[in-house]
């Protein structure tokens, strides 16, 4: 079966609400604590040269921490926080039915968004019956009763609308032998395999994001690539959007459940992913305390070499079209026009059409240019690149767009940079829960644009006085459809140019706060280089 998202569905353009799960937090007051004590307390072994050059940046580094409000104090928190790489020996809590005996199988059913299975031993596909069974020897002394269980692997299990889309697997553990069960393999794997779907709200990139490739990140990381995706409700489309993020967390090529009806045989299965909260990664309940940080630098990386190639690609047709224009332009002129360009901060503007649209858009390209910013729109369509999203944003310094689900791609800007969500009426607690509290996490500046009843298209439709405008929590309180209807659907924007000069203002202020580009990435590309050194040094 394939199941794309269906038109119409409530979550096809923004997500449902839905009770959020504690996430745990790095303290970094005492990380810096503890790294500035260590260095204070090294200042006095000069006898080596080495640990003289150590201890003496070990002085300054101890000053300059614990100076209040001082500049390198705040950049080392960030790099602290946002640049680190997880230490290796500390392991997070081991999640239910980590712990499972060969032959048999577990499911945790305990958490609100998803259910997780582990079957463990001789673990075999059947395709044609939608199932995997795990087989015991037949002299096996186990006294554990056979088990069967049903699982749609996708996380939204309290959605049951969507949860009916998925297709169904039965996990059946029974003797070798057993006449339902396959008689040999066809292809035998070496390592585990991760089995999700593919399903759901797929086709729109925050579900794509939230409820399918950061599940599978914190699911398979500690495999380390040693692990076949085992996917249901495949699509080509898919593995072309996505591949090259999936090659950074497996080194064996993807299976269609559905279609590749081989009997695959594994060492072990786990079917369904986890999930912690929205676009966001629980450190505490992860291998090696990895945060969200570290799952954008797994993106740094997937898209760095297609990336290489658009650059290159590009670079060869602007030097043909030249050779055939044959332009004679003022070297010192190009060499003036391109420094004053690089010298300003890069702007992108998240362009939607229809519903909460910015209907005044180019007096907003007009207005961030004249506050000092390079300014480009884009406009994300189903077929766009991913790696080429990926590269306008990791190279902006700002991000400015109108709540929807397009702002999921706050996770393609550097730790360090602005975000700009614009807030139509009536969407504060969804644009602050999917959107502003996980770039937070990133490490992004973010700025909420809240609008005035007078910014939104739906002023002149209701009185003054209409809850709709002056109360939107009790309209809300009527229903998802409703929201949906009248804020969601219903509404477009018109910016206070002036008011909202003034968060172009603050952002611009923010990058100038930060030093100049080359700096601020030199700090972002040596993150882990500085942070594999003071691991080293402690």
């Amino acid at each position: 079966m394939m199941h794309h998202h269906r038109k119409g569905e409530a979550a096809a353009e923004d997500p449902l609400p839905l009770p959020a799960e504690e996430s745990g937090g790095v303290k970094m007051k005492e990380l810096r604590g503890r790294l500035a004590d260590y260095a204070c307390q090294h200042r006095k072994h000069g006898h080596d040269a080495l640990l003289r050059m150590l201890a003496s940046f070990a002085l300054v580094s101890c000053l300059l921490l614990l100076l209040p409000g001082s500049p390198v104090s705040a950049t080392m928190d960030e790099l602290l926080q946002l640049g680190r790489r997880a230490r290796h020996d500390d392991e997070g809590p081991a999640p239910p039915c980590a712990d499972v005996a060969n032959g048999t199988l577990c499911c945790d059913r305990t958490a609100l968004r998803t259910d997780v299975c582990v079957m463990r031993g001789d673990v075999r596909t059947q395709a044609a019956s939608h199932s995997l069974f795990v087989l015991l020897p037949p002299n096996s002394n186990s006294s554990r009763p056979a088990t069967d269980e049903r699982i749609r692997p996708y996380t939204r299990k309290w959605e049951s609308s969507i949860m009916s889309t998925i297709d169904e697997l039965r996990l059946r553990s029974a003797p070798e032998g057993d006449a339902a069960a396959p008689g040999s393999c066809d292809v035998r794997h070496d390592v585990p395999a991760v089995v999700f779907s593919t399903g759901g709200y797929t086709g729109n990139v925050y579900h794509e994001f939230n409820d399918g490739i950061i599940p599978l990140y914190i699911t398979t990381r500690h495999y380390n690539k040693k692990v076949v995706f085992v996917m249901l409700e495949y699509h080509d489309w898919w593995m072309t959007k996505y591949g090259h993020i999936v090659e950074q967390l497996s080194d064996h090529p993807p299976i269609d459940f559905t279609n590749d009806r081989r009997t695959h045989c594994f060492p072990e299965a786990v079917v369904g992913l986890r999930i912690h909260d929205e676009l966001a990664i629980d450190a505490v309940r992860m291998p090696a305390n990895q945060t969200i940080q570290d799952f954008r630098q797994m993106l740094d990386h997937a898209h760095r070499g297609r990336i290489q190639t658009i650059v290159k690609e590009e670079e060869d047709k602007e030097a043909a079209a030249a050779r055939r224009q044959q332009r004679h332009r003022s070297s010192k002129r190009s060499r003036r026009t391109k420094t004053d360009e690089g010298d300003k901060p890069r702007l992108t503007i998240i362009s939607r059409n229809g519903s909460r649209a910015i209907e005044n858009e180019a007096e907003l390209v007009r207005a961030a240019a004249g506050a000092g910013f390079r300014v480009a729109v884009l406009q994300p369509r189903q077929d766009t690149e991913l790696a080429k999203m990926y590269r306008a944003l990791n190279a902006s310094d700002v991000m400015v767009g109108v709540h929807g689900a397009a702002m999921t791609h706050f996770l393609f800007m550097r730790p360090g940079s602005v975000f700009i969500q614009v807030v139509p009426l009536g969407t504060d607690w969804a644009a602050e829960t999917y959107y502003g509290e996980p770039a937070r996490r990133l490490g992004l500046r973010y700025m909420p644009y809240k609008i005035l009843p007078s910014e939104s298209s739906i002023y002149g439709q209701y009185a003054n006085d209409d809850p709709v405008l002056t109360d939107p929590d009790t309209v809300n309180a009527k229903g998802w459809q409703v929201t949906k209807q009248v804020y969601l659907d219903g509404q477009k924007v018109r910016l206070d140019m002036a008011r909202f000069r003034r968060r172009l203002r603050e952002a611009y202020g923010h990058w100038r706060s930060r030093g100049s580009a080359t700096v601020r990435d030199w700090w972002w590309n040596t993150r882990y280089y500085t942070i594999d050194l003071i691991e080293a040094w402690v």
